[in-house]
């Protein structure tokens, strides 16, 4: 999944920034409303994390502008703004949820899960198709009950493709959801990923659209 997050302080945008990281997000960094409404323009995210008192543009500013736009996209403020008004006014303004300042990245790490998952219409964080369950919050694939041991950027396609059930995905919207700006992408990892798991998986898992990409076929 890949998420954008807002935050002009430095400090803590790379410390959110890495524990996004390391829980599986490919995440994006922006320091101002400006620069994250340019990346929301040529990027599909599945989130927003953002500052509210960001320089210039409030990020209740860009919230709100989002939601003019018809634009439908998770959204989880951070924010040292704590009174019930407050609050209020972010909610009114679009937000999805809200996190004051400071927080502990576990809790921030646990509402962008269940905001994925209310995005996806989901009632439990575990996604089950078939014999293959997936569980996002602790990162575990199953088949028939069995642990399957996968990479983290096998885990992450797997990831991708059950959020998405019955719906075909090109390499380059997978390629979007996998990586960030600063990632190298080898022209043919999609390809090596997708290979990799119909060996852990079965080789029915992942079906080729031919022209047009894969697809994981729901199973009632």
């Amino acid at each position: 999944m890949r998420v954008l997050l807002v935050e002009d302080d430095t400090m803590m945008g790379q410390a959110v920034k890495v524990a996004l990281c390391q829980a599986g997000y490919a995440v994006d960094l922006a320091d101002s409303a400006e620069d994250a409404e340019a990346a929301l323009d040529t990027t599909p995210y599945d989130l927003v994390v953002l500052d509210i008192n960001l320089p210039g543009k409030s990020g209740l500013e860009m919230v709100s502008e989002l939601r003019r736009c018809k634009q439908d996209i998770p959204i989880m403020a951070l924010t040292a703004r704590d009174t019930t008004k407050q609050k209020v006014e972010g909610f009114n303004a679009g937000v999805d949820d809200y996190l004051v300042k400071p927080f502990e990245l576990e809790e921030l790490l646990v509402r962008l899960r269940a905001l994925l998952r209310r995005s996806h219409g989901r009632q439990t964080s575990h996604i089950i198709n078939g014999n293959v369950m997936l569980d996002p919050s602790a990162r575990v694939v199953e088949k028939d009950g069995k642990h399957i041991d996968l990479s983290a950027r096998e885990y992450a396609v797997l990831a991708i493709l059950m959020e998405n059930l019955g719906r075909v995905m090109n390499k380059q919207e997978i390629e979007d959801k996998l990586y960030g700006w600063d990632i190298e992408i080898e022209s043919n990892a999609i390809e090596v990923y997708v290979s990799h798991l119909r060996k852990k998986l079965g080789d029915n898992i992942i079906k080729t659209i031919r022209g047009l990409g894969y697809i994981i076929e729901k199973i009632d």
